[in-house]
C-alpha cells in the first residue's frame, strides 16, 4: 500500500534514530492494519520513523516496536537486540551509505517489493522522491511472525534496513516494558 501524505521530509539520519520497546503508540502519518494468527498487527509512519503495534487476540499489552528520533533521547540503533520474555522477540538493523543512483535503485526496488504487497506499507515524503519510510510483513499468517522496515535519507545518503520477529504473540504475562 502506498501513502499519501503532506508533512515534509525532515532533514535527520541514522544516528537520530532510537530503538525502544517502551514508547507509547504515536498518532501516525499513515498507517496500515493486518491481521494474524493470533495478533493484530498495525503498521506506523511516524515522520521519518516507524512503529509497529502487535496485540495479542488473547488481550493483555501490545508491544510496540518503535525506531525514531526521539527528544531527549541519546541516537544510535543496536545491530542485535533479543527480548525473550516479550514473544521472543528479536530486533536487528544495519545502515549502508549508499552513491545517490544506487540508493535511488534501492528505493525503486522497495516502491515495486513493498508498495503492492498485502502486508506493505510505503511512504514517499514531498520534497525528495528517495525519502521514504516502507515496512513490509512477512508471512502474512505464518510463525515466526517478522516484520522488516526502511528508512531512506537521502541528504546523507543512508539506508535504514531493521528485520524484526517474535515466535509468538506478546501475552499479559509478558506485556511489561
Amino acid at each position: 500500500m502506498r501513502a499519501s501524505i503532506s508533512a515534509p521530509f525532515v532533514d535527520t539520519g541514522a544516528d537520530d534514530l532510537v530503538w525502544t520497546l517502551g514508547h507509547p503508540p504515536t498518532e501516525p502519518l499513515a498507517s496500515r492494519s493486518l491481521r494474524v494468527a493470533g495478533a493484530r498487527v498495525e503498521l506506523r509512519v511516524l515522520g521519518a520513523s516507524h512503529q509497529v503495534v502487535v496485540t495479542p487476540d488473547s488481550g493483555g499489552g501490545a508491544l510496540v516496536e518503535t525506531v525514531a528520533c526521539l527528544p531527549g533521547l541519546p541516537g544510535g540503533l543496536p545491530g542485535r537486540a533479543e527480548r525473550p520474555d516479550r514473544g521472543g522477540y528479536r530486533f536487528g538493523s544495519l545502515v549502508e551509505t549508499l552513491a545517490r543512483g544506487e540508493l535511488a535503485d534501492r528505493v525503486e526496488r522497495l516502491h515495486r517489493e513493498v508498495a503492492d504487497s498485502p502486508g506493505g506499507l510505503l511512504v514517499a515524503f514531498p520534497g525528495d522522491p528517495l525519502a521514504i519510510t516502507a515496512l513490509h510483513l512477512t508471512p502474512l499468517g505464518g510463525s515466526p511472525l517478522g516484520w522488516r522496515t526502511w528508512h531512506a535519507y537521502p541528504q546523507t545518503g543512508e539506508l535504514v534496513t531493521t528485520t524484526s520477529t517474535m515466535t509468538t504473540p506478546p501475552s499479559p504475562e509478558r506485556s511489561a516494558p
